[in-house]
């Protein structure tokens, strides 16, 4: 008979820097997301510390330390234990002085998250490299990684003199470790699926972010990038290559990158044409569920005349084996009527359907919900009444809850020294790259800014009919067309989809 060992594993000690705890991002999402990873993970030892220009004291910095973990599910108890190690440090983050202080009160292994703006972390970061930092500094940076694939290379080569590749995470909370794991999950753990992952039977894909939430009082960040630098750019052309890439053998952090690497080299926008492929707008007044929403040129902080979109809208291709032909749409936009977090796989058609059926047969379709996690199926299947008619249903799969934010899932993995969740260097310069001709046309003024309606769809036509229904359908429903189409009793043929202009 055997027993379990009555030790337990050792908890390691892990200093979490945080550069610029002063701002928002910290209060809002970083100390609530370590709150969630501590909710399920308790007997974690996280020494807090704090650094930035703001006039806080240990006391008030340890208050809204405790705040910010209970309020991401961390019980009193493990908060209590959290903020009260932690501690706050007034300093200058471009004073070397002030920099080697802040490593020495560090404890364990040492986290440096650069809760800072870019050109920020890139003086901070060259000023870190003059000093002799524990072996297993690891720094964590939030994205956009530079402006462009330039400034990218750059700020890469700058935090590879710091720490090596292997210690820098590049964090991309889309990719918390719920949808990495539900979209590889899908693909290569079910045997109907992996065969029908290819151009032969996939038409096209959308990748949609839609937002119901305005400019939020983020103008001095966003007025500054748009929607096609802050989530086309990043976040879904991440996703695209999570979808898009060759089988993976094993989760390994390094294989991961490489195939989605693999995949973001082969991307580019669609015919090279950012002019037709690419588009662009801006929101005007409107209301979102009752709540009236103002001009985007007329909120705080916007500058008008820059020009600022927000909803971009892209078509790229995949030049390889697997995907020629396949047109993916990447969407994302502020201020829509409907919240939309969606990738949408459309089948071709069944090469031959047997004579006699009739109604709706068109393609069938896949949608992926990535927050909520869920996964529906679209499938043609006999009406109700006459079995030779045809219309199709709806299948649903809730997936399980993530244990906790995106953000604690990311920090996690962090903390662990684990890269599956990280951004390597090449990813980052390569989606600068794809992006970099629609960049230059919007500035360029050779992609027409068009305007709609807070509240609204997005700008008439921009969205394909199917993929307005699919958005405004409930999960639960049966028919994925929506109100207003007729099922006539005739054999309808689908089109050749091509990419929309």
């Amino acid at each position: 008979m055997t027993t379990k060992p009555t030790t337990k594993p050792t908890v390691k000690t892990v200093t979490f820097l945080i550069l610029g705890a002063g701002g928002d991002l910290t209060q809002r999402l970083l100390l609530p997301g370590l709150g969630s990873l501590l909710a399920v993970e308790p007997e974690r030892d996280v020494r807090v510390i704090g650094a930035d220009r703001a006039d806080l004291t240990d006391a008030s910095f340890r208050s809204l330390v405790g705040d910010r973990l209970k309020q991401g599910g961390a019980s009193a108890a493990t908060a209590r234990k959290v903020s009260g190690k932690a501690r706050y440090i007034k300093a200058d983050l471009l004073d070397p002085s002030a920099l080697t202080d802040l490593i020495a009160a560090a404890e364990g292994e040492l986290v440096i998250y650069f809760a800072l703006p870019p050109a920020i972390s890139m003086k901070v970061s060259a000023e870190l490299e003059k000093l002799d930092l524990p072996a297993k500094t690891r720094l964590g940076l939030e994205k956009p990684f530079g402006s462009d694939q330039t400034s990218a290379r750059r700020f890469n080569k700058q935090l590879q003199r710091v720490v090596g590749e292997d210690r820098i995470f590049r964090v991309d909370h889309f990719l918390g470790v719920s949808t990495v794991l539900n979209l590889i999950g899908l693909r290569f753990a079910n045997r109907l699926l992996q065969p029908v992952w290819n151009s032969e039977h996939i038409e096209r894909v959308e990748i949609i972010y839609d937002e119901d939430l305005a400019l939020e009082g983020r103008a001095g960040y966003y007025d500054n990038a748009g929607a096609l630098r802050d989530m086309l750019q990043s976040h879904l052309l991440q996703i695209l290559a999570i979808f898009a890439m060759e089988p993976i053998a094993s989760l390994d952090p390094q294989e991961l990158a490489d195939l989605k690497a693999q995949v973001l080299r082969a991307t580019s926008i669609w015919d090279g044409d950012p002019q037709t492929y690419a588009k662009r707008a801006r929101y005007t007044a409107g209301s979102i569920a009752g709540r009236a929403v103002p001009s985007y040129a007329k909120e705080k902080g916007v500058d008008p005349a820059r020009g600022t979109e927000t909803l971009a809208q892209l078509t790229v291709q995949i030049a390889n084996n697997r995907w020629s032909g396949v047109p993916f749409m990447l969407r994302s936009g502020k201020a829509l009527g409907a919240a939309r977090k969606q990738v949408i796989v459309y089948f071709r058609d069944v090469p031959h359907l047997p004579e006699g059926f009739v109604g709706d047969h068109t393609g069938d379709a896949m949608v992926i919900d990535l927050k909520p996690g869920r996964v529906s199926f679209k499938l043609s299947m006999n009406a109700e009444g006459d079995p030779l008619d045809l219309e199709q249903k709806t299948l649903t799969a809730e997936l399980a809850n993530a244990q906790m934010t995106a953000y604690g899932e990311v920090l996690r993995y962090l903390l662990d020294d684990n890269q599956l969740l990280s951004v390597r260097a090449d990813t980052a310069e390569l989606c600068w790259k794809i992006v970099a001709p629609a960049i230059k046309a919007f500035e360029e003024d050779r992609v027409p800014l068009q305007r709609y309606k807070a509240g609204s769809d997005g700008p008439a036509g921009w969205l394909s009919a199917d993929s307005v229904a699919i958005g405004a359908t409930d999960t639960g429903a049966s028919d994925l067309r929506g109100a207003g189409r007729s099922r006539a009793k005739t054999k309808t043929a689908r089109p050749v989809a091509k990419p929309a202009k």
